[in-house]
């Protein structure tokens, strides 16, 4: 946030809604459904099994969830309707939720800082809107920022490609290069130069062979080397130079092909999911406890942004979506449903591709389609490559920076590229150090990726103190957050850059 401030801008606050399954498998935390009145029993025991989960944490960390939830006796419906889609949408998970250590789980239910479903609730699993911040017109900022380091004498070089890693040593690092010619819409192909060849087998709409076969290869050389790449790239483009400890870490993570299509298509998502109150699925009673409150704030303010379909054919498979208007802070705040904007993500071609819907979605409705690499958050990622990078990170003159580090969130991608830069010598920023739970967060990942915990530079006291509000410092209340929603379509209006509503 504090980034976004320094170039000017803003993220949004907003109280998080979501719509998971359709018909007899939909439930929500806005309000109470039959299929939360079905399974009370579970809902209580789920309740109990986090608490002991809680308890014993390093007995359970790494067992996989889907291992929990039947070494407690929940049933097929619940752990894939109710427990699974709880972690599958917010760590980006997928269809590999199965395989996540209990721990995340365990923590999304717990931990008061961090935890997106905290607390729990006996009756509905979960009650409470999660305060989240949608993040302002990233090309916009990105390029701001790009003018901003540049002037600093920083020199960014887009369209560049490292084709490989030659040589690591006591001299430095010696790696090959080549210019890439960019796409107008930004989907760049996997170059000639690249393995993994053309993506053919994802998308047969790019070039054969891979884009720039003609492109020259240079040769260049660097003091150190921060890789802020996926795990499997960065272990390809150092095989030249690459040690054991590298290639068997590196090597470790595991992948799937994804697809997002932005569309607007409303009739696909009438289809699949949930979009509006339901009133047949709807109750005002669970387990003897009113819930009407909910259930008429829903009739009125239902509005939900993310959403998780299970397909019929195997509800342990998934498909993830969002609306985008009532989600971002750019759109107006009562479009008409049939003008909404959707990104609906297909997941795992190579595994569950014959399960997905994508061809129900409207061709002249889809907006653009963006193919992704996916990092799948399988127990084996706790086991054979997070508590490892310490032996690699710094070694070679190389350091690696991304979110598979650890998890596959945007805090901790942040933080690792962060980390790399103190670890060369930069000094971690002032005001950060006095927001206590960003320090806090960033000390942890430090002593986990460098086994050194990072001393404070700066007295405790200072400007940043009021950054951190909240129970243990978990409310963000520093530069970089407008107070109300929806200020960045007000401020698109004042310029004449958006819309109203419907």
């Amino acid at each position: 946030m504090t980034m976004f401030a320094r170039q000017g801008y803003h993220a949004d606050p907003v109280k998080l809604q979501v719509s998971f399954g359709k018909g007899n498998t939909f439930w929500t935390n806005v309000f109470p459904t039959k299929l939360l009145a079905k399974h009370q029993d579970e809902v209580k025991r789920f309740t109990t099994m986090i608490k002991v989960t809680r308890w014993f944490e390093l007995i359970f960390a790494l067992v996989p969830i889907k291992h929990i939830m039947k070494l407690w006796g929940f049933s097929h419906e619940f752990a894939n309707t109710v427990a699974l889609p709880m972690v599958a949408l917010f760590l980006g998970t997928g269809n590999y939720a199965p395989e996540v250590p209990a721990i995340m789980l365990e923590r999304l239910c717990t931990s008061p800082t961090y935890g997106m479903w905290y607390p729990t609730d006996k009756q509905s699993v979960v009650s409470n809107l999660p305060p989240m911040v949608v993040f302002p017109k990233f090309s916009d900022f990105y390029n701001d920022w790009y003018k901003d380091l540049t002037k600093k004498g920083v020199k960014i070089r887009l369209s560049t490609e490292v084709t490989q890693v030659v040589r690591r040593d006591k001299k430095g690092v010696t790696v090959k290069l080549i210019k890439r010619t960019p796409y107008k819409d930004h989907h760049n192909p996997n170059s000639a130069w690249s393995e993994e060849g053309p993506d053919a087998s994802i998308d047969d709409t790019l070039p054969e062979g891979g884009a720039d076969p003609d492109a020259e290869e240079t040769t260049e050389h660097y003091d150190e080397l921060v890789l802020c790449c996926l795990a499997d790239t960065a272990n390809r483009i150092l095989r030249g130079s690459s040690t054991w400890k590298e290639r068997n870490i590196l090597g470790s993570t595991k992948w799937s092909d994804d697809i997002t299509v932005t569309h607007n298509d409303a009739d696909y998502m009438r289809r699949h999911y949930e979009n509006f109150y339901n009133e047949d699925q709807a109750v005002s009673v669970l387990d003897g406890v009113d819930q009407s409150v909910r259930v008429e704030m829903a009739k009125k303010s239902f509005k939900p942004m993310y959403y998780i379909k299970m397909y019929d054919q195997d509800i342990t498979k998934l498909e993830m979506c969002f609306d985008c208007t009532n989600y971002q802070a750019q759109f107006p705040p009562d479009m008409d449903f049939d003008r909404h904007v959707f990104q609906t993500i297909f997941l795992n071609k190579a595994r569950d591709g014959h399960l997905w819907s994508i061809d129900e979605i409207d061709e002249s409705k889809i907006i653009r389609k963006d193919w992704w690499h996916q990092l799948c958050h399988s127990f084996t990622h706790y086991i054979f490559v997070v508590p490892w990078l310490w032996l690699i990170q710094g070694a070679n003159h190389t350091r690696f920076a991304a979110a598979w580090t650890m998890v596959n969130a945007h805090e901790v991608a942040v933080m690792s590229g962060i980390a790399a830069a103190v670890n060369l010598g930069a000094d971690y920023p002032k005001d950060l150090e006095q927001d206590k739970f960003s320090f806090l967060a960033f000390r942890l990942y430090y002593l986990l990726q460098y086994l050194t915990w990072y001393r404070r530079q700066h007295p405790k006291k200072g400007p940043g103190n009021e950054y951190a509000s909240g129970e243990y410092g978990s409310v963000y209340k520093g530069p970089g957050v407008a107070e109300g929603d929806r200020t960045m379509w007000r401020e698109d209006m004042a310029k004449n850059a958006s819309t109203q509503s419907k």
